[in-house]
């Protein structure tokens, strides 16, 4: 009984271990557009893009709009999704 215990306690804590180490941002643009990425977004400082932690939200005096992210990795420009290559 207590090999299975400690069993799914090692399950468990791998489980958070792997959890945590998951990794998400919020991205927005100078245009007020925002949408979530996986990962570690990297973006060239040309984009005018701001990344904030996936945690972050917009005070109510703010005026962001949330987007669903394209397809690849890209951003929102003039409210069209442009693909980084």
């Amino acid at each position: 009984m207590q090999a299975i215990n400690k069993a799914l306690l090692i399950g468990a804590t791998a489980l958070t271990l792997t959890a945590t180490a998951a990794s998400a941002a919020v991205v927005c643009n100078d245009e007020g557009d925002c949408w979530r990425v996986r990962g570690r977004p990297d973006y060239g400082s040309d984009l005018r893009l701001s990344i904030h932690p996936d945690n972050w939200r917009w005070q109510r005096s703010e005026r962001y709009r949330w987007r669903e992210p394209g397809r690849g990795h890209g951003y929102y420009r003039g409210g069209a999704w442009v693909v980084i290559r």
